[in-house]
């Protein structure tokens, strides 16, 4: 008994040898122009290879602590016997009871503007929480002691007192300006 392929399977068998047929001859290219390169690179002149550096051998270190104070030990100056508590010098009052936004930093604080009551200026500042406040020259800023010293159309200017690190303190002007 005899078995006949379809005609439509028939023709996909020859579409498919066909395009098989294509793609055999389009992997052969010619590669002449590759050949003539991989010649031409050969036959250029070798370079000179740098000589591999030298390293030089470590040296090591002695440490001697003879006549040098130890790191490990605290510095002789800032010993509690050392630091001047003559009284000299600016300090905050510590008795002094702490107005409500020396709470926050001072970069937390903004001013918002001025306020003229009875002759005298008035800063407006708002706080982080966004509660605006009236602060007027004597009032206290920031959490450094910040004594407001001035204020005009742009800004406040204040003075801080903060640690020097030796047990006195260091008075600082700083401004906090108005912002667009």
């Amino acid at each position: 008994m005899k078995t006949t392929m379809p005609s439509t399977d028939r023709r996909i068998l020859a579409i498919a040898v066909v395009l098989l047929g294509l793609g055999m001859a389009a992997c052969e290219q010619d590669m002449s122009d590759l050949d003539r390169y991989i010649a031409e690179v050969n036959q250029r002149p070798g370079g000179q290879i740098e000589p591999i550096p030298q390293i030089e051998p470590y040296e090591g270190f002695t440490y001697s602590v003879q006549g040098e104070r130890s790191p490990f030990e605290p510095d002789d100056r800032l010993r509690p016997d050392a630091v001047d508590t003559t009284g000299e010098g600016p300090r905050p009052d510590m008795d002094r009871r702490q107005e409500y936004l020396e709470r926050f930093p001072l970069d937390g604080l903004r001013m918002q503007g001025v306020l003229e009551m009875g002759g005298r200026l008035f800063a407006i500042v708002r706080d982080p929480d966004g509660t605006v406040h009236r602060v007027t020259i004597g009032n206290y800023l920031g959490q450094n002691h910040g004594e407001v010293i001035a204020i005009t159309e742009s800004h406040i200017t204040l003075t801080e007192l903060v640690p020097d690190g030796t047990g006195g303190w260091n008075a600082r002007e700083r401004r906090l300006s108005l912002r667009d």
